[in-house]
């Protein structure tokens, strides 16, 4: 699978765009979409020249493949769009998880909504609220096609 437009532009207003350089809360320099390196392989720092937000855009696409991949190598049973689209904006925000996979494997669900609305929203230590959003707003996506199917009439 791949992700869509809707998951890109989901990502895109988490992340925000940002040209010039920044420390995120876990204080690591990140750039454009919550780049923390670019392209080449090369870490941000504090001192890079800004970015276009054409060129960030570029970056998220090719990036967000490598994210794709991971989700499709992890994951074994049929997910729709929304989960997939969900998955992959977690695993790219938190480098992906071992246990939510196999909830989502499990054909889990409920689990893993919980799963993921209750863990990594923490930075430093601290609880963030920008990291609790983020965790609703994916378990919410995740969910989403699912409750549309669950309130269609059974035939």
């Amino acid at each position: 699978m791949k992700i869509s437009k809707k998951g890109i532009d989901f990502i895109k207003s988490f992340e925000g765009f940002r040209a010039e350089p920044y420390l995120c809360p876990a204080g690591i320099p990140t750039i454009g979409y919550g780049f923390t390196y670019y392209l080449n392989g090369k870490s941000v720092t504090m001192s890079d020249v800004p970015i276009s937000e054409v060129d960030a855009e570029i970056m998220l696409i090719h990036v967000l493949q490598d994210f794709e991949k991971i989700v499709n190598n992890k994951i074994y049973v049929v997910i729709n769009q929304s989960q997939f689209d969900a998955l992959v904006s977690h695993t790219f925000n938190t480098g992906g998880s071992k246990t939510l996979f196999n909830l989502v494997n499990q054909r889990e669900f409920e689990q893993a909504e919980d799963w993921i609305r209750t863990r990594y929203i923490t930075a430093g230590g601290q609880r963030m609220k920008g990291l609790i959003r983020r965790r609703k707003a994916e378990a919410e996506l995740f969910v989403s096609e699912l409750n549309i199917k669950q309130d269609e009439p059974q035939n």
